[in-house]
């Protein structure tokens, strides 16, 4: 069974720094890409950053220099640092893994993180 687990969500002030982990496990994790992805209140979720398997690094605009995207392969984990946060960065973030070996793709529950002005 395949299980996506996010952490490190929480209330911090604007200019504060987070930093939020993906566990994953059920899947070979050094084949998949991993990828945050967040959605605020009454907004489509959309793409923060995506690792590939061979470490490539993707991100949105509202994420370059501010966010940093990691993997650790021993410990199937992801991470996304996050710094200089802004209010506007308040949403619940979600881990996704999909892989060109696998059909599917898989989802955390997600870790709300607010910042406050």
């Amino acid at each position: 069974q395949v299980q996506l687990v996010e952490s490190g969500g929480g209330l911090v002030q604007a200019g504060g720094s987070l930093r939020l982990s993906c566990a994953a496990s059920g899947i070979i994790f050094r084949l998949f890409r991993m990828g945050w992805y967040r959605q605020a209140p009454g907004k489509q979720r959309e793409l923060v950053a995506t690792i590939t398997s061979n470490f490539n690094t993707n991100y949105a605009d509202s994420a370059k220099g501010r966010f940093t995207i990691s993997r650790d392969n021993a410990k199937n984990t992801a991470y996304l640092q996050m710094n200089s946060l802004k209010p506007e960065d308040t949403a619940v973030y979600y881990c996704a893994a999909d892989s060109d070996y696998d059909t599917r793709t898989y989802w955390g529950q997600g870790t709300q993180v607010t910042v406050s002005s």
